[in-house]
């Protein structure tokens, strides 16, 4: 159900580097008020948000994109295995073709999971482009509990009714993003994967979101992101939460969110 004062967005389609991703814009044409762009978890799109980004930006005084990268929801299917750069990839090309395809500048950057990880990379590579970063069950590394978390779901994919979820979700696209993004992540070269040399060079303020029960991360996350940003960092860290605390513990988050984002746009 999407609250109220959020009305939820038509999702439409666009052309990226040859890509068709589909997406949804919420509230005023680009320009008029700031901008927060959704970016969704490994096995996330568009629609697994629900009304959330409705919610924060109704709250927050901002317009929203939320959009689903390729292979995920509704969007155009991605091409075989992922390589151990993949998040690079999508952080590094295709987010600035999608930002430069609405022609903005300057956004506020909400990441949940492989998301953050993303508004990692492009926060320290394009300083003067974000003026804020929410993130939401971020990895900076891998670690055992990663793994363990990722091949206890691998294991479930047959034996459950997760398929069905997903194809609610993904459609065709479901099993083969499925296997792209467990294969990666269980394979021996991933497990060197490292974006903290990035976090240095993140200027902007950013407000870290972790859930205490996070089955694919722990708090040495947040600790390493909180050290090692230039820009000012908060937290917010959730007893008995998971790793959608977005979903699980959806008013807290939304406050939090959207009181970073009103101080920080509002003293910038």
């Amino acid at each position: 159900m999407t609250a109220p004062g959020a009305r939820r967005a038509e999702t439409v389609s666009i052309e990226v580097l040859g890509h068709r991703l589909e997406y949804r814009w919420i509230g005023p044409p680009p320009g008029q008020v700031p901008t927060i762009v959704f970016l969704h978890e490994g096995l996330g799109s568009a629609g697994t948000w629900r009304d959330f980004p409705e919610r924060v930006a109704a709250k927050s005084g901002c317009c929203a994109l939320v959009y689903s990268r390729a292979g995920h929801g509704s969007s155009s299917g991605a091409a075989g295995p992922r390589s151990a750069r993949y998040l690079h990839a999508e952080a590094l090309e295709i987010l600035p073709a999608v930002l430069a395809r609405f022609s903005l500048e300057e956004v506020v950057l909400f990441g949940h999971s492989d998301g953050a990880s993303m508004a990692i990379l492009y926060g320290g590579t394009h300083p003067g482009s974000v003026r804020a970063i929410v993130l939401e069950a971020p990895h900076v590394f891998v670690e055992p509990v990663t793994v363990d978390g990722v091949r206890r779901i691998a294991g479930e994919y047959d034996a459950t009714r997760l398929g069905e979820r997903l194809r609610r979700h993904h459609g065709v696209n479901a099993e083969p993003l499925f296997r792209a993004w467990a294969g990666i992540w269980l394979s021996p070269e991933f497990r060197d994967w490292n974006i903290e040399e990035h976090l240095p060079a993140v200027e902007c303020p950013v407000l870290v979101v972790q859930g205490e029960d996070d089955p694919y991360g722990t708090l040495r996350q947040v600790e390493a992101i909180v050290q090692k940003v230039r820009g000012p960092a908060s937290t917010l860290v959730l007893p008995g939460c998971g790793h959608a605390p977005h979903a699980e513990r959806p008013g807290e988050v939304l406050e939090a969110a959207a009181e970073f984002i009103r101080t920080t746009l509002g003293s910038s």
